[in-house]
């Protein structure tokens, strides 16, 4: 549509304004003008209708631009619509995730305070929350009241409890009866010319077999692929050849850095890395004592096979090879020096991890379990070294509970699954040993500890 701006302001059906053409001109004259001739008034014409000159003028310059706009306004409103639900499902993602975290180091014991199984056991494809039920809850509840005299109670209850008494260890030969296959690849004597526990073993294979083909870390993790990877390649580099035979050699870690989670062991791990002669296993916690061979990655997710030592031993091999190429080096072989390489291990549940047992150990003592991971080790090295972290026991395990627990962390929630450790705990320490109630790990199943 177009219009006559400076006469008629008449809106004419078509482009062409054939009766008014000198309208836009200087020289306009009202007589003249067809449409205007005879009336001073200036008539205005909108859809074919005469309107007054006070009317409200809403001038449309065409219908085309009408419509871009309208879309236009759709298409914004669609956008913003698009982009706030965008946003939503970003926040609720984000929610859902950090409500479901759960503490990966630590795994809760199925052990409670209620009577101890027997012959307990369980299925590959039973979680944790199958094995709770087996177990009754506290009768008595405090958790939720900051009641602190009557947590204080609690603490001397458990103080007055608390009694240490002389562990019996076992004998060796019921260790051998445990873990033959153990015992059979790891000898009784190391090498005396390396101050690290190592020792050669006949290899087999050829240089096609692949010697790492069947180990557990680098079947179940990505980040072992890398490591085996180049292990692989320099592996038949680093075998000792003595009389038409391969040998390649095997090590153990010479100290372990073990202790309580939040304690520093992290820090010292990266500390002692920047020694010259210290060398550390390929990952800083493999958690093979405590967990991978027994076949537990966590034990809500059952049981896999079972890590054999010689999955351990591997994860020693590049620090091995480093050791091996001191021993074969002409300044070893003429002065008779030892190689004063060492290789450490940084698992820190070592110290504290003995859930294990009640699944595999069923000549249980009151609840407590008959060998523990110290004594398969002190068995294989009577000198092994141990650095041991600790820390203030409050501080600690507020950081331990900032760290493993889950979503909606405050003052008043940790205050809460304080109290109802340590009511389970004293519900334990009233029917069992103070180490029968440690070596369960009770207190998981309130916080992580």
């Amino acid at each position: 549509m177009r219009y006559c701006i400076n006469c008629c302001i008449h809106l004419l059906p078509n482009d062409l304004h054939r009766q008014c053409f000198r309208c836009r001109g200087p020289d306009h004259n009202n007589q003249k003008c067809p449409v205007c001739k005879g009336d001073n008034k200036i008539p205005l014409y909108a859809d074919s209708k005469q309107m007054k000159w006070l009317a409200v003028l809403e001038v449309r310059t065409d219908h085309c631009e009408s419509w871009n706009g309208f879309f236009c306004l759709r298409k914004g409103k669609l956008c913003s619509l698009m982009f706030g639900l965008i946003i939503m499902t970003l926040v609720m993602v984000s929610y859902m995730l950090t409500g479901a975290k759960h503490g990966l180091l630590l795994i809760p014991s199925p052990f409670h305070y209620g009577a101890f199984a027997s012959n307990p056991s369980l299925m590959d494809n039973e979680s944790l929350s199958d094995m709770k039920d087996h177990y009754q809850p506290s009768k008595i509840n405090i958790s939720y009241v900051k009641d602190y005299p009557s947590i204080k109670l609690i603490i001397d209850t458990i103080t007055s409890k608390v009694e240490f008494t002389t562990r019996q260890r076992p004998d060796l030969e019921e260790l051998r009866e445990q873990e033959p296959h153990m015992f059979s690849v790891i000898p009784n004597k190391f090498l005396p010319n390396s101050k690290n526990p190592c020792w050669y073993e006949e290899y087999r294979g050829n240089t096609t077999t692949d010697p790492y083909a069947t180990n557990s870390y680098a079947l179940y993790s990505k980040r072992f692929q890398i490591i085996f990877e180049y292990l692989r390649k320099v592996f038949w580099n680093h075998l000792y050849h003595f009389k038409d035979k391969h040998y390649r050699l095997r090590c153990l870690p010479y100290f372990y850095i073990i202790g309580q989670p939040k304690c520093g062991t992290t820090d010292l791990y990266d500390r002692l890395r920047l020694h010259p002669e210290i060398r550390f296993s390929a990952s800083k916690e493999p958690h093979w004592w405590t967990r991978k061979r027994f076949g537990i990655i966590r034990l809500r997710d059952g049981f896999r096979d079972r890590y054999p030592v010689e999955d351990y031993l591997d994860l020693f091999d590049l620090a091995a090879h480093q050791i091996q190429s001191v021993l074969q080096s002409e300044a070893v072989k003429e002065r008779g020096k030892m190689n004063s390489i060492i290789i450490g291990e940084a698992s820190a549940s070592t110290m504290w991890d003995n859930n294990a047992w009640i699944f595999f150990y069923d000549n249980s003592t009151e609840g407590e379990p008959p060998f523990l991971i110290q004594d398969f080790i002190h068995a294989f090295q009577p000198n092994a070294k141990f650095i041991i972290m600790l820390r203030d026991p409050v501080e600690r395990l507020y950081s331990d509970y900032l760290y493993f627990a889950s979503a909606n962390k405050s003052a008043e929630d940790f205050h809460e699954k304080v109290a109802e450790s340590l009511q389970l705990f004293e519900s334990c320490v009233l029917d069992y040993s103070l180490r029968a109630c440690v070596y369960n790990n009770t207190l998981n199943n309130a916080m992580p500890v």
